[in-house]
């Protein structure tokens, strides 16, 4: 496979395009399988993310260009990089899958960006591998695209997750419900380290290689532990801490994931995989948008939950090592670790909802107020966003825009009364309020009938849609007069809104 370097004309250097330092390839041998991409007729670049690439300290000039569409659609093989088909098992649904494994990705290598930290660089829809499970690995141009789309959204609104360095097309028809134009996506991510990583050595009792992937984790993204004492109990505290605040700020913005298995869920804390993922527009926590998930166990109210579940999925794959001599020592510990996520998510989620609704400090009766207004906005229909980013009018003394969201408004004007009175008390005067409301409700999120037209029109081969949306959801705090369609719900016609996972 051909390799390319970047000529330096003033010094006469020769450099790497990628600065890659491959700490996953070189020290966990036996993790993986070494694999190629797959060879594509008509490599093109749709989508380069200059910003991020700036971040990764790699030169644009020479990735926007046919040489950067072949490395990024896999064909051909970047000078420094290491690409690899990762091993993983996975609880799918709830049903536990021994191997999984990177069916349709490839991790590229890792390199240090521009503030110092490691980042994967990884191909999703690069050509099958040695865990596709007769599928043929490669992805399709629609879900390519809302995964950067989605994921670009999530980074803006300040929500960890892997972001899409460049969308490429192959030239190849690929059969997803009918014809659709092949693609490759370019993730890059803190790690790709997920529960299901642990899972498919600890299913095996492999518990010297689930110690081992366990060190290179806490030196990877928690090295303050590698030299203390319960390190393995440490590092699942800080797991659940991570994914705790996560599922808050998930939920905050109205987010459904749609697909949180085990094998979705990464111990770096980042949101990964955005397959049949969606954002509410009429607040319901029984909301599911995925095509697959027949009894809602992903619906958006569950999300909590189902992240200590699969959290406890990854302390049972830790015992081994919290106490190799006292299981029953060890199951107690991890437990107590355990229990800790219902209170740190509540925390980090009631203190995102007193940011929302305006109110400082921390008094008793904030939780009630928030939950008696989102029973309101239940029984409604009102939609999530637009009432946040509205009742921050009513900060300064204009809730006509708030109160026009509710057919039946009565207890909506009896709640602003409680509401107006909490805030009153706080020594801070309405504009400020209004503006740090603005400052946490979007105006903009990736609204799904938005999204779909997009998508829609790339696959005919028109990408200006996608373009205006991403530049959009840039700047999702931000109001501009132009930007009007995208902060307004769906049409009536819209819907039942359903999702794909896109293999």
């Amino acid at each position: 496979m051909n390799t390319f370097l970047i000529q330096d004309n003033a010094m006469g250097l020769v450099s790497p395009l990628f600065p890659f330092d491959n700490s996953y390839a070189r020290e966990l041998p036996g993790f993986y399988v070494d694999w190629e991409g797959a060879r594509v007729p008509e490599p093109s670049l749709v989508l380069f993310n200059t910003s991020l690439a700036q971040e990764l300290g790699l030169q644009t000039s020479a990735l926007e260009t046919p040489q950067g569409a072949a490395i990024f659609t896999g064909m051909v093989k970047p000078e420094g990089s290491s690409p690899l088909a990762q091993v993983y098992a996975g609880h799918q649904f709830g049903g536990f899958s021994p191997q999984l494994g990177d069916g349709r990705a490839l991790l590229l290598g890792e390199i240090i960006d521009t503030n110092g930290r490691r980042r994967d660089i990884q191909l999703k829809g690069s050509g099958p591998t040695p865990f596709s499970r007769g599928g043929d690995g490669k992805a399709v141009i629609g879900p390519v695209l809302r995964e950067y789309i989605i994921g670009e959204a999530m980074h803006a609104l300040g929500i960890p997750t892997t972001r899409a360095l460049a969308a490429a097309t192959t030239g190849e028809t690929i059969f997803r419900e009918g014809p659709k134009p092949g693609a490759v996506l370019t993730r890059v991510a803190s790690s790709h380290l997920r529960v299901g990583t642990f899972q498919f050595f600890a299913a095996r009792g492999e518990t010297e290689k689930v110690r081992q992937l366990a060190d290179y984790a806490i030196a990877r993204h928690d090295p303050d532990l590698a030299d203390t004492q319960d390190r393995y109990l440490k590092l699942l505290g800080r797991v659940i801490e991570r994914q705790a605040s996560l599922i808050a700020k998930w939920v905050l913005v109205g987010f459904v994931h749609g697909v949180m298995n085990t094998d979705n869920t990464t111990i770096s804390g980042e949101t990964i995989d955005y397959g049949p993922c969606a954002f509410i527009d009429a607040y319901n926590p029984a909301a599911v948008f995925s095509s697959i998930d027949h009894g809602g166990r992903y619906a958006f109210g569950r999300q909590p939950m189902i992240a200590q579940w699969n959290l406890a999925r990854l302390a049972e794959t830790l015992l081994a090592l919290i106490d190799p001599d006292d299981l029953d020592k060890a199951v107690e510990r991890a437990s107590s670790e355990l229990g800790r996520f219902p209170e740190l998510y509540k925390s980090a989620w009631l203190d995102g909802m007193r940011a929302k609704t305006g109110l400082q400090g921390k008094e008793e009766g904030d939780q009630s107020l928030v939950e008696a207004l989102l029973t309101m906005m239940q029984n409604q229909n009102v939609d999530y966003t637009l009432l946040f980013r509205h009742l921050a009018h009513a900060a300064n003394g204009n809730a006509e825009k708030a109160r026009a969201l509710f057919e039946a408004p009565e207890a909506f004007d009896a709640w602003l009364i409680d509401w107006r009175e909490r805030v009153s008390r706080q020594n801070i005067d309405h504009n400020a309020t209004s503006t740090n409301m603005n400052q946490v409700n979007p105006a903009y999120i990736p609204r799904n009938h938005k999204v779909e037209e997009a998508l829609q029109a790339a696959e005919t081969g028109d990408y200006t849609l996608v373009k205006q949306l991403l530049e959009v959801l840039r700047t999702p705090y931000s109001e501009n007069p132009a930007h009007e369609a995208y902060a307004n719900p769906p049409p009536g016609d819209f819907g039942p809104y359903r999702t794909f996972c896109g293999t």
